[in-house]
């Protein structure tokens, strides 16, 4: 029953920003962790950022620096500022959240990231 709602994806030039939001409903629990995975074309899809219910955020490489991640338990969203855009990140970003309680991973519908150089 758990659903999100992505917002925030577009497109931008290189060296702009973006800011993703992913609001949760109907969630029996509090996700553990929430983050973002991207899904660039031809690849597998990674994870970008993620972040604790404590607050504790860990990054890919390609985002250290550059991305920041926060999350707001009181309305269940997580957000993704990303800032310094380059065209490697361009992809799909889904939100991802964990509910330990049930085992089990969700996940958003994805939204368009572009970036051009």
């Amino acid at each position: 029953q758990v659903q999100f709602v992505e917002s925030g994806g577009g497109l931008v030039q290189a060296g702009g920003s973006l800011r993703l939001s992913c609001a949760a409903s109907k969630t029996p629990a509090n996700f553990n962790v929430m983050g973002w995975y991207r899904q660039a074309p031809g690849k597998q899809r990674e994870l970008v950022a993620s972040i604790s219910n404590s607050g504790s955020p860990n990054f890919a490489d390609s985002a250290k620096g550059r991305f920041t991640i926060s999350r707001d338990n009181a309305k269940n969203t997580v957000y993704l500022q990303m800032n310094s855009l380059k065209p490697e990140d361009t992809g799909v970003y889904y939100c991802w959240g964990y509910i330990a309680m049930y085992a089990r991973d969700y996940w958003g519908q994805g939204t368009q990231v572009t970036v051009s150089s």
